[in-house]
């Protein structure tokens, strides 16, 4: 049986919640490199993070649910600012605090803190958190 990779993820919880999502549809499919990106997160760019492997003559159906599940997902993202759906989420550094835990994380020898994530908006260049978004629940 050949497998092939349609997607990958640099965390494991969405990569569950894709196959999850995938097997409930009876499509043939696993993650490779799951366990070496969960133990050790600092290499998952280096591997290529955690690969969803689902089965050839599967892959049509799989990449058009995955396509329908990230496009409804997008929806609940809309920029605040310009109502744009092209939203991703990424690492900034542009918080001085992130420069500061680097800096001393090199000094101390241990992994750099504070990387911050949030939702950056390509088409006005807005980067907000789901927190900030009117009607979104914050956890505490």
């Amino acid at each position: 049986m050949a497998f092939v990779k349609i997607y990958t993820f640099d965390n494991y919880i969405d990569a569950q919640l894709r196959l999850a999502q995938l097997k409930s549809e009876d499509i043939n499919c696993w993650l490779q490199d799951e366990n070496t990106v969960t133990i050790d997160p600092i290499i998952s760019n280096a591997i290529g993070g955690i690969k969803l492997m689902v089965h050839e003559s599967q892959k049509e159906q799989a990449t058009e649910l995955l396509r329908t599940i990230i496009n409804k997902e997008k929806e609940n993202r809309a920029c605040p600012k310009c109502q744009s759906l092209n939203v991703e989420y990424i690492v900034t550094n542009r918080k001085p605090s992130n420069w500061l835990s680097a800096f001393f994380g090199y000094l101390l020898g241990g992994y750099a803190l504070g990387i911050t994530k949030v939702y950056h908006c390509f088409n006005c260049g807005h980067e907000f958190n789901l927190e900030d978004m009117p009607g979104q629940e914050t956890k505490s």
